[in-house]
């Protein structure tokens, strides 16, 4: 068996992008009856760099003459290289590594690029995922394993102030299908049971507790009862009041919309109330939501809350119980949440984000998302803003455009 690598022309453009570039190329090679072997094009503020590989012709000098007129015409420059092979595999250990700023400075990128060549990896590949309103882009890295370059990029991130999310390159990342979400301070901004206290005139008392108990400090459960207790003779109409006043976070109807039409399925699982979350999910269209239910009688709360409290290990039992359900992997589930209260269902699924999270959860989970928009999240599976937005066009939907 004939093992030797074949000989190959490397044919390189670069200038004003313009439309039939490609076609023009090609139409110069045809003649000589080349094999493509590989083709890379970017564009970067109307300036194109396009790359062909081809197998090497018998008339190299014609095929150069007539790379060299048709680049001449175009009004470009080309480079025309003959080597031997294909490009080089990319090395085991394939990450993506996706880095979100707000802004992305120059002084961040060079940190990650500079710790990922010292720690022995490649780039292999850069695309840009978002550039408004946060900058996401996406690095096809391979040569370490995920895990030691989690590692490494992570003081990086901390020192400027970006997010970085290094995830293995396989098929997973395609077929997750179930994301599951806390309700408070992660889906909507701010805390339902803080916004009842306030009805009932102990806002400062449960934040109180609230907040210690988000830190981990208190059991949850425990906590939960004595704040709810707090609420007794509330009447049922605060509740209304409430979720009339409640914000999502920004970008939350965005992904979801998204994703749903992607066949993914959602859940909100929450040490809230239902009340709330099923209100919730009906407006959003999510397919499962699990809380606390407030006890209610003659209109008015008691301070007890209606069987077992969810807590942070029924938040878990409910994501394995969603995704059993609907026959998909733990490991193909997201789960998204910033409190104490989340880190098992965190760590229970394949993908467990920290969003906007206090430190110690942070510190426990592997990806940290710290920017104010949920829809951030699609850039970790692959989803560029150019396709969420192209997809809200064709539905009717307009978009904020990006500035200028």
């Amino acid at each position: 068996m004939n093992l030797a690598k074949p000989e190959t022309l490397l044919i390189t453009l670069t200038g004003k992008d313009r439309p039939g570039v490609t076609s023009a190329v090609f139409g110069a090679l045809a003649s000589a009856g080349l094999e493509v072997v590989d083709i890379e094009q970017i564009v970067l503020r109307g300036r194109l760099v396009l790359g062909v590989l081809v197998t090497t012709p018998r008339n190299l000098a014609r095929v150069r003459a007539a790379v060299e007129d048709t680049a001449a015409a175009l009004g470009m420059d080309v480079d025309v290289e003959t080597g031997v092979g294909d490009n080089r595999a990319r090395s085991a250990g394939r990450s993506h590594v996706t880095v979100i700023g707000l802004p992305l400075r120059a002084a961040a990128m060079a940190a990650i690029a500079g710790r990922i060549a010292d720690a022995g990896a490649n780039i292999d590949r850069i695309e840009r995922m978002a550039r408004y309103p946060v900058t996401a882009i996406d690095l096809h890295v391979s040569g370490v394993a995920t895990d030691a370059l989690r590692t490494v990029l992570a003081p990086e991130a901390a020192e400027h102030g970006i997010d970085v999310a290094v995830q293995p390159a396989n098929l997973m990342r395609r077929g997750t299908r179930l994301i599951v979400m806390d309700v408070d301070s992660t889906l909507v901004q701010g805390e339902v049971i803080e916004m009842l206290a306030a009805h009932a005139g102990c806002e400062a008392e449960v934040t109180r507790v609230t907040e210690s108990a988000m830190r981990g400090e208190i059991d949850f459960e425990e906590s939960l009862r004595s704040r709810v207790a707090l609420l007794a003779g509330v009447p049922q109409r605060a509740l209304d009041e409430v979720y009339d006043a409640i914000e999502l976070a920004p970008g939350a109807r965005t992904m979801v919309r998204t994703l749903r039409r992607l066949g993914y399925r959602f859940a909100i699982v929450s040490g809230g109330f239902s009340q709330i979350t099923d209100r919730l999910a009906a407006d959003l269209g999510i397919h499962f939501a699990r809380a606390n239910e407030l006890e209610i009688v003659d209109d008015h709360l008691t301070g007890r809350i209606v069987g077992p409290v969810v807590d942070r290990a029924g938040k878990a039992a409910a994501l394995r119980e969603f995704a059993a359900e609907i026959g998909v992997p733990e490991a193909a589930t997201i789960a998204i949440g910033d409190g104490a209260n989340d880190l098992d269902m965190l760590n229970a699924a394949g993908l467990g984000i920290a969003y906007n999270a206090k430190p110690m959860v942070r510190d426990a989970v592997d990806t940290s998302v710290n920017v104010p928009y949920l829809d951030a999240i699609m850039y970790l599976l692959g989803i560029s803003r150019e396709e969420v937005v192209a997809a809200d066009a064709e539905a009717g939907i307009v978009t904020p455009a990006p500035p200028v």
